[in-house]
């Protein structure tokens, strides 16, 4: 039995301390691999949430700035006077043509939209802007304020009815609401008054102050020269000399853009980058808050004043100001903050860029 002894003894296996240090190496170089792999983690999730930080930034300084560029725009010329027959234009924001671009401060609340933190409600302590334009657009072949029709040089114009649109020459600029359109059918345009919400007040397109809102108003003819108008079109010889009252004079009909910027809550429990834009729904106007850049904590704006040193807050810039061509420049201030809760008081950005209005540029 016992020349067994020797192969018994070399079958018996480890014992308990060579068990426990193996153990241990092995716990060892576990958790080598686990922090390997969790700083690994923890650089990709940062790297990740910088891009997306980045890109958010691009993003929202693109569209922003598009916005503020085209700033109180029209098709024909700056610092023209603008007569909008639109009813109760200061009742709601996209009725209100007194400003192309205005400011609010962290403590303004919009009007008609109060400050909130349900979804796309606006967070207080933060700015925010409203800008109006109106760039590309079809030329007037002629006018009859009379009847209140337009025709355009095309039957793709792309107006409907219930749009908010503007008519201009070089004398001066109408806002109004389409009655009637047929766009793909013909080329009239009707801006009747006693339709449509919020309606016209009148069928008169003619500069006055204040508003004239009987039915007829102030007529006046887009692209007739001084207004003149005989038998449905321009009676002039179209001669080209401006001087002269009976020239025809071009002019143009253009949708209205009409935005607001601001940081919202958002429905993740942060705060997002919001635009709110006026859409037509078959006839009615809608006002659609659309999250734009999530991650965004703050944006502060402060603005330019042609002949001025420096840039100001909207508080100290006076509604004149703003009426008129004053403000040359915005300088934007946006904070943004990743949207992970692991790195997010880690990846924070700050973007500082200068928009030049190009419709009030010296």
């Amino acid at each position: 039995m016992n020349q067994h002894a020797p192969n018994a003894r070399r079958a018996r296996g480890f014992s308990l301390v060579e068990l426990m240090v193996a153990l241990v190496a092995g716990l060892i170089v576990t958790g080598a691999t686990i922090t390997v792999f969790l700083s690994t983690s923890r650089t990709y999730g940062t790297a990740e949430s910088l891009g997306r930080v980045q890109e958010n930034l691009r993003v929202a300084y693109e569209l922003m700035s598009r916005d503020m560029r085209e700033a109180a725009g029209n098709p024909c010329e700056k610092n023209l006077p603008r007569y909008n027959v639109l009813k109760n234009p200061a009742s709601l924001w996209y009725t209100d043509f007194t400003a192309g671009i205005r400011g609010y401060e962290g403590t303004e609340a919009f009007p008609g939209s109060a400050f909130g933190t349900a979804t796309a409600q606006r967070i207080a302590g933060t700015d925010a802007i409203e800008l109006k334009s109106a760039m590309a657009g079809v030329s007037i072949v002629s006018h009859n304020p009379t009847s209140a029709q337009f025709k355009v040089g095309t039957v793709d114009h792309g107006l409907s009815n219930g749009d908010v649109v503007l008519a201009c020459d070089f004398a001066q600029v109408a806002v109004f609401q389409v009655t009637n359109a047929q766009p793909g059918i013909n080329n009239t345009i009707v801006h009747n008054n006693g339709t449509g919400t919020p309606g016209n007040c009148s069928k008169g397109l003619g500069f006055s102050s204040p508003v004239n809102c009987t039915t007829n108003g102030n007529q006046y003819a887009y692209g007739c020269y001084r207004g003149k108008f005989a038998g449905g079109g321009c009676d002039g010889d179209d001669d080209g000399i401006k001087n002269e009252a009976e020239d025809v004079w071009p002019a143009i009909i253009a949708r209205m853009r009409m935005t607001r910027w601001y940081v919202g809550a958002n429905g993740n429990g942060g705060r997002s980058l919001y635009q709110s834009s006026l859409r037509n729904n078959a006839g009615a106007l809608v006002v659609d808050n659309n999250e734009i850049v999530e991650g965004v904590r703050d944006m502060g704006l402060q603005y330019l004043l042609a002949g001025a040193g420096g840039y100001v807050d909207a508080s100290a810039v006076t509604v004149a100001d703003w009426a008129s061509d004053r403000v040359v420049a915005v300088r934007l201030d946006l904070t943004l903050q990743a949207d992970q809760p692991a790195v997010a008081d880690q990846i924070q950005r700050h973007l500082q860029l200068i928009v030049t209005i190009r419709n009030h540029a010296q």
